[in-house]
């Protein structure tokens, strides 16, 4: 049966506890039994039956393995995605199309990772297409990337030196309300410029958070999710666009990719900017965030280091953000935490970080492929 993009729900999430797994660890952790630990309690949140999982997308893990730890015998499709931050969006995009075509039913998306205790360098290993003439350059990993855009960005718009703390101190004081949550103790503006510069001009605060941990979520039709254990998250609308080079930069800041997405999303759901209750922004580093508002219209362009007060963006603020503390206190899951945020958000399951009144959620990841949902529940489609 095929199905509308509206009548597709997440209705099931699971997740890692961030904290616990950041304490050190003298071997390896296993990324597939951590992966199939979030599917598990996924499946619990949503009370569907295994079984009827037939759809398999895995990220970081490998599908063949993490299907037979997880005892899915018989999928009708599966895929592994690129260990990448991008396909966060990408996965929840790619379980909308295989349900509207009929391809499956019932997808779950799995991500699974346990860079921290095994070690991985997020750059500086010499890998990628152009590695010999960028670490000429001491461009030797999305850091440094990120870095030169924001140089560029302050350049061009007269963005000062702790122009990014409200973000580092946003997400810390999310944080501090979130139990899975790594960093807890809240931040100063004062400690935002105490911290050691990483690659000038961002700073140690300015960093995701590297750790093990899993997350996943289970996507299927409106109809079936009706008779499951929670209230549903409808997919409103979904978009992407690829900014592809040969270097993880764009002179823009990704501004034209994240337009091209932004007009499709609010066109298709006719809910402007202002009316997205609470936004989900993936941020590899705080620079981002910034590059992000402006380029799905938040924020005016040039001005988001502007619009970015601390008061307006935390949970109980006009405009929440992040609200279980972000890549940089929360846990880097390379944006598939952030979906489970979403969802919790629209149940109203956040605990002491909960959006009052929160009815649509926007995901946005500003990249080498710019995606963008809309997320809402049945408050929503009332109004």
């Amino acid at each position: 049966m095929q199905h509308e993009l509206a009548d597709i729900a997440i209705v099931g999430v699971g997740q890692s506890d961030f904290r616990a797994l950041y304490a050190p660890t003298d071997r390896p952790r296993d990324a597939y039994a951590l992966a199939a630990g979030a599917l598990r309690e996924a499946i619990e949140d949503c009370g569907i039956d295994k079984d009827e999982i037939d759809g398999l997308l895995s990220c970081r893990v490998g599908y063949e393995r993490l299907a037979t730890v997880a005892g899915l015998k018989h999928p009708r499709f599966v895929h592994d995605l690129e260990g990448t931050g991008r396909m966060s969006g990408i996965a929840l995009q790619e379980a909308v199309a295989l349900i509207r075509s009929g391809m499956a039913d019932v997808v779950a998306c799995v991500y699974g990772n346990n860079g921290r205790s095994s070690k991985v360098r997020y750059g500086g290993d010499g890998g990628g297409p152009t590695a010999a003439y960028d670490e000429m350059y001491g461009m030797t990993s999305p850091g440094a990337y990120v870095a030169l855009m924001y140089q560029r960005y302050r350049n061009m718009y007269g963005a000062g030196e702790d122009a990014l703390a409200p973000l580092a101190i946003n997400n810390r004081r999310h944080a501090a309300l979130n139990p899975v949550a790594v960093l807890q103790q809240e931040i100063t503006r004062e400690d935002y410029l105490g911290s050691r510069f990483i690659a000038e001009p961002l700073r140690l605060l300015d960093y995701c958070l590297i750790n093990d941990g899993a997350v996943a979520f289970i996507v299927t039709s409106m109809e079936r999710a009706r008779s499951l254990r929670k209230p549903p998250v409808r997919v409103a609308a979904t978009a992407g666009m690829a900014h592809v080079t040969n270097y993880y930069t764009a002179e823009d800041f990704f501004h034209s990719a994240c337009q091209d997405v932004a007009s499709r999303l609010y066109e298709q759901t006719g809910i402007a900017p202002e009316e997205v209750d609470c936004l989900q922004i993936y941020d590899n580093f705080t620079p981002t965030i910034l590059f992000t508002l402006e380029g799905f219209n938040h924020a005016p362009r040039g001005e988001g280091w502007r619009w970015v007060d601390e008061k307006k963006i935390r949970h109980d603020g006009p405009r929440p953000l992040n609200t279980a503390g972000g890549h940089t206190s929360e846990s880097y899951m390379q944006g598939w935490a952030h979906h489970v945020e979403s969802v919790r958000q629209l149940r109203g399951e956040a605990g002491a970080r909960q959006v009052p009144g929160c009815a649509t959620v926007q995901y946005m990841c500003a990249s080498p492929i710019v995606t963008s949902h809309i997320l809402t529940n049945d408050e929503a489609a009332a109004r």
